[in-house]
């Protein structure tokens, strides 16, 4: 038997509907050339992400002596604004564990609606350590961010407004860190029609599930070092861990400069902001990671709550995996005209250059040489590959 019920999710959509958002579902078909790709825009959630769900629904559940103790959570940024926004709408004491790399907008968010923020050093797991840890000293009610029935009743609630707003979807594409977004929208997927496929999609720098999944056994991974810090998630939860291998087809990763580059396009293409959690689907649909091909394809857009001071180094990784952006790097006498002859065969090739950095004083060199460094803004792969063949045709020397 399962823990979720498909009677309590239709009871969350209920308590929820005057609270969340029932977001926008965006027909995208700018971002594949093979599948008909929609978006499911929980980026545009009143917190900025699905977390508002989960954490509002099991709140509502609470008694009236757990109230009253307070409330504990630890959160690396979306499930803390949720909780936050709960607990001050219903009254309610919001202390709040966020590890210290947070970024500093979402704590601020956070803080902003009302809860009491406790910064604990490394990562969400050693959060999540400590929260545990000030719950048994004071007796609030923890509310986990993913492995919790209430709370995974409440993520499942995005599943039913996916039926309703495309009745006929093929397959569904899910942001993973924990586990409690996939885990509800599944159930409650292939309850409702079981033939729709159910992709989880992880940050190939913190597979924990992905990982699960493949060895059907809970594995901890010992380190995560993604951008998409919404699911650098350590270790899966054992309650989604078991309905995720019960509902969910298969779990795929992408990399950092996918994940930038799904950020880029959909800004780009779809004027949407979404941070690296909420752009893993899309990666996953943009680089053929699931067999979408011909299928109308749901990416769920979990959040949007991007640290800004991380947006350029973001758009320049999309560029570079895109082939948008290329730097090569020559070893060349040091003489004349060198730089010249260089940046006219980029200008014959349709290339333009943005930066060029002369080094002449290496000591790992030869005395009548030196290092040229040039980064310009191309079209593609296929332009990068003309300007390579043409450089090295004249006898300039590409190093890297």
């Amino acid at each position: 038997m399962d823990s979720v019920s498909l009677d309590k999710v239709y009871q969350a959509a209920y308590i929820l509907k005057d609270v969340a958002r029932k977001t926008d579902m965006i027909y995208a078909p700018k971002l594949s050339n093979e599948a008909e790709i929609y978006l499911k825009t929980e980026n545009l959630q009143v917190t900025g992400s699905f977390k508002v769900r989960g954490a509002y629904y099991k709140i509502s559940q609470l008694t009236e002596e757990e109230r009253n103790a307070g409330i504990i959570a630890c959160s690396a940024g979306n499930h803390a604004q949720g909780v936050a926004l709960a607990a001050s709408k219903m009254g309610i004491k919001a202390t709040i564990c966020m590890p210290d790399g947070a970024p500093i907008s979402k704590v601020e968010a956070t803080r902003a609606l009302g809860a009491e923020i406790c910064l604990v050093p490394h990562t969400y797991d050693d959060a999540h350590d400590r929260a545990v840890q000030m719950q048994h000293e004071t007796g609030a009610t923890f509310i986990h961010p993913y492995d919790d029935q209430e709370v995974i009743e409440g993520q499942a609630t995005i599943g039913l407004e996916l039926f309703e707003q495309l009745p006929d979807l093929d397959a569904v594409l899910v942001p993973i860190g924990g586990g409690g977004l996939i885990a509800g929208v599944a159930y409650v997927i292939k309850r409702l029609k079981p033939s729709v496929k159910v992709y989880g999609v992880q940050a190939e720098k913190a597979p924990s599930m992905a990982e699960s999944f493949k060895r059907k056994q809970i594995v901890s991974v010992d380190r995560v070092a993604t951008f998409a810090d919404g699911i650098a998630v350590k270790t899966p939860g054992d309650l989604t861990f078991d309905l995720i291998c019960k509902y969910v087809d298969d779990v795929v990763t992408v990399s950092e400069g996918e994940i930038a580059a799904a950020i880029l396009a959909l800004m780009e293409r779809q004027k949407l902001v979404a941070e690296g959690a909420g752009a893993v689907g899309v990666a996953a649909a943009m680089f053929n990671k699931v067999p979408i091909k011909g299928k109308k394809a749901v990416c769920i857009v979990s959040g949007g709550n991007i640290d800004v001071n991380i947006m350029t180094r973001v758009i320049t990784r999309g560029l570079v995996t895109d082939g948008r952006m290329c730097t090569l790097q020559f070893s060349l006498d040091d003489k004349p005209g060198q730089l010249a002859g260089i940046s006219r065969i980029i200008s014959e090739c349709g290339a333009n250059v943005t930066s060029v950095l002369h080094e002449r004083s290496d000591e790992s060199m030869a005395i009548a040489s030196c290092y040229l460094k040039i980064s310009m803004e191309t079209r593609d792969f296929e332009q990068i590959k003309q300007i390579r063949q043409a450089l090295t045709e004249a006898g300039y020397n590409i190093i890297n």
